[in-house]
């Protein structure tokens, strides 16, 4: 007799593109079919089967407090009350913008839109406008968002101009894009020689997340700095993962970089829809009505995703917050290697504060190619061991997971526990 999920998904399938609203969900990486979450609270979700799960998608990192924190959830309580959209200006979208001006300093003026996919198509035209350039680049594996511009793959050598990676995408649209492998200093020398003078942009994910979590390496965020300094080229920061995950003032903060401009994601709204872009006066001062570089958006700075925002990014700044994430993420990663050397598989685990990603490899990942070499057949029976016995991770081996500061000592045991029956059940 099919569960009320799998009763759900094959309604869904006749209504929605593959049943679902956003790819991964499908749950086609892992085999099976997808939960249907009823709700969430805390460190955990329940789907409509009345399961709960301890959760490390988190609505895909956006939610570090949590599900239905109430104190967000009361905030936004208050500002359904007063009305939900006016398409007018509104004091407290003042007021986030001040915050988040305030927490990165390379951020003068900021614009909030309703997606990270919108602020970095915005961030992208401001730079070609700034510039008068129309090639971009971009890192092997990195997602920012489904713009025509961003649907890009690799080509088969280094610093090749981008073939479309999803058909509807123009050819020639898609041959401004160039990429080159993350981490690799080499190959961003050669695209920089090779194209000397051309780009308008770079646009990086500072810690890579879509390609599973992979963390910059010594000295290669201060090469692109440089590089993108000598040749007259915006740096966007694509902080729509890492922003105030990583650190209040993310990426940027942490290793001490200071782009021209930055992308932020639904963080800034308690994990509602929204985003931003921002960067040096100059640049954004390009963005109508102040200059000539149009972008408009009527539900922009809505008061639902703001006073979300507002409360979350106050939370955040409460003592101890990050440290007590981080030491909680590394005891759980910690302990994942532990017992992937206990039951002889293959595993390694890249963590970044708290952010993290067990790949099925032996081998370091660094980039797309490395991360591409994890076993996905490994990956996706441990998904699924994971998911039987209470614990959600991504439905992907390529995504990244998060911790919250709603889990526990005692989540984190219990994952630790489930992982090591999954991972000994990948040895026999």
């Amino acid at each position: 007799m099919p569960t009320k999920s799998q009763e759900l998904f094959a309604k869904a399938r006749r209504l929605m593109p593959g049943g679902v609203n956003s790819p991964v969900r499908a749950f086609r990486a892992v085999g099976g079919d997808p939960i249907f979450v009823a709700g969430g609270k805390g460190s955990t979700v329940t789907d409509v089967e009345g399961k709960s799960y301890i959760d490390y998608v988190l609505s895909w990192g956006p939610l570090i407090l949590g599900h239905a924190h109430p104190e967000v959830v009361e905030a936004l309580a208050r500002a359904a009350e007063g009305g939900t959209s006016f398409g007018a200006c509104t004091p407290r979208e003042v007021e986030l913008a001040e915050r988040i001006i305030e927490a990165y300093p390379s951020i003068e003026r900021v614009r909030l839109v309703n997606s990270g996919t919108e602020a970095t198509l915005s961030a992208l035209r401001v730079a070609r406008a700034a510039t008068g350039r129309d090639k971009i680049l971009k890192f092997e594996g990195g997602y920012h968002g489904h713009g025509d511009s961003l649907l890009v793959k690799a080509g088969s050598g280094v610093a090749t101009l981008g073939l479309p990676d999803s058909p509807g995408v123009p050819r020639a649209l898609a041959e401004l894009t160039v990429t080159v492998p993350y981490n690799d200093i080499a190959a961003l020398d050669q695209a920089f020689r090779a194209h000397r003078h051309e780009f308008a942009a770079v646009i990086i994910e500072p810690v890579a997340g879509n390609m599973g979590c992979v963390p910059p390496r010594k000295g290669f965020l201060e090469k692109l700095r440089t590089l993108t300094h000598d040749h007259g080229t915006i740096l966007i920061f694509d902080e729509v993962m890492t922003g105030f995950r990583v650190a209040y003032g993310g990426a940027q903060q942490l290793y001490k970089i200071d782009p021209d401009m930055t992308t932020l994601g639904k963080i800034i709204g308690g994990g509602l829809p929204v985003g931003a872009y921002g960067g040096k006066e100059k640049l954004m001062d390009l963005v109508a009505p102040a200059g000539p570089v149009y972008q408009a958006g009527t539900l922009s700075g809505n008061p639902l995703a703001v006073a979300a925002g507002l409360k979350t990014l106050e939370i955040l700044r409460r003592p101890g917050l990050y440290e007590r994430l981080d030491a909680l993420t590394a005891r759980l990663t910690d302990g994942l290697v532990v017992e992937a050397a206990r039951a002889g598989v293959a595993l390694t685990v890249n963590r970044v504060a708290s952010m993290f990603t067990a790949f099925f490899t032996g081998q370091p990942v660094t980039d797309y190619v490395s991360a591409k070499k994890s076993d996905t057949s490994a990956y996706g029976h441990f998904f699924r061991s994971l998911l039987d016995a209470g614990v959600y991770f991504p439905p992907a081996q390529f995504e990244a997971a998060f911790v919250s500061t709603t889990h526990s000592e005692g989540d984190v045991s219990a994952t630790i526990h489930a992982a090591s029956i999954a991972l000994l059940g990948l040895r026999t």
